[in-house]
């Protein structure tokens, strides 16, 4: 048996790109993407399962859940809507982004792009912090040797050989992180920021302004401006949210003779895309990905 809720969003709705964003990023044994399908395990309270999402019928993303339980999926509906972004309205992105005309460009070839977010700010700023200074590609191989590691297993495999729940912060707060190959300072400040969680649950949270959420951000342990703009786009839907020292960004608009901008360039051009340049980043990150180009190497 399923449990299952459709979730409506404002059209359109670029499923495909998002879901290509998140198969590149699926960490082995907790989550994949399949046949169309965004699937992942997760916990609440002392429910232990496996999520689903595809299109449903209409303007709408339907959920599923395995094993049933209405009461769980409906709980989940408020992080599921902010985690695939399904409040926002395109059109006023939209309007902003094409003044840029290369993203006016970007967005015609993807139109209602959004910026996938997380069901856990936790494991998002984990991964963000697994993902510093190294590929994509490596930061999946770490997590994935993590989750093997500390988290917890499930009873049985599910659809993509779905095996286990991202460790909590309570199991990293004793781990050796650094027995998986990382700098010892930095698996220290994964550490510590999952003490600091158990003690302070609303640690990851937003601020009243964006200033206030990056300076906030800032404050945690391994936290620069990079993984602060990142946390915030990704886990607390911070629509202006903007790492401007990201890689994948900077060779996003290299120019054709084959010159990078500087940090301070992107970061004066990316004047005009506010309040939304999260946006923005999503679709240079897009970009950044197509076949015809290397993949970003700090995401």
């Amino acid at each position: 048996m399923q449990a299952s809720l459709e979730l409506p969003y404002h059209a359109p709705y670029a499923w495909d790109a998002l879901l290509d964003f998140l198969r590149a990023r699926a960490v082995p044994g907790v989550e994949c993407v399949r046949a169309g399908r965004y699937l992942r395990t997760l916990a609440v309270d002392d429910y232990r399962g496996c999520l689903a999402l595809e299109p449903g019928a209409g303007a709408a993303l339907l959920v599923s859940l395995r094993p049933a339980s209405a009461s769980v999926v409906k709980r989940l509906e408020p992080r599921l809507r902010a985690a695939f972004d399904l409040d926002v309205d395109p059109a006023p992105i939209a309007r902003c982004l094409n003044q840029d005309p290369l993203l006016r460009d970007l967005l015609a070839k993807r139109p209602g792009l959004r910026v996938p977010g997380h069901i856990d700010a936790f494991e998002q700023a984990i991964r963000a912090m697994l993902g510093q200074q190294i590929t994509v590609v490596g930061a999946r191989d770490l997590a994935r040797r993590m989750v093997e590691r500390w988290g917890t297993r499930l009873g049985n495999a599910g659809d993509c050989g779905l095996t286990h729940l991202f460790p909590t912060p309570a199991q990293l707060s004793q781990a050796e992180i650094a027995s998986l190959g990382m700098p010892r300072a930095r698996a220290g400040a994964m550490v510590a920021l999952a003490r600091r969680l158990i003690d302070e649950p609303d640690l990851l949270s937003r601020g009243a302004t964006l200033e206030h959420t990056i300076q906030k951000l800032k404050l945690l342990p391994g936290f620069g401006p990079w993984t602060a703009h990142y946390v915030a786009l990704r886990a607390l839907r911070e629509t202006d949210a903007f790492p401007a020292s990201d890689v994948g960004l900077l060779r996003a608009l290299t120019a054709e003779d084959g010159m990078r901008p500087s940090v301070a360039t992107l970061t004066a051009r990316a004047e005009r895309w506010r309040p939304w340049r999260a946006y923005a980043a999503q679709l240079l990150w897009t970009s950044d990905s197509a076949p015809s180009r290397k993949r970003p190497s700090c995401e």
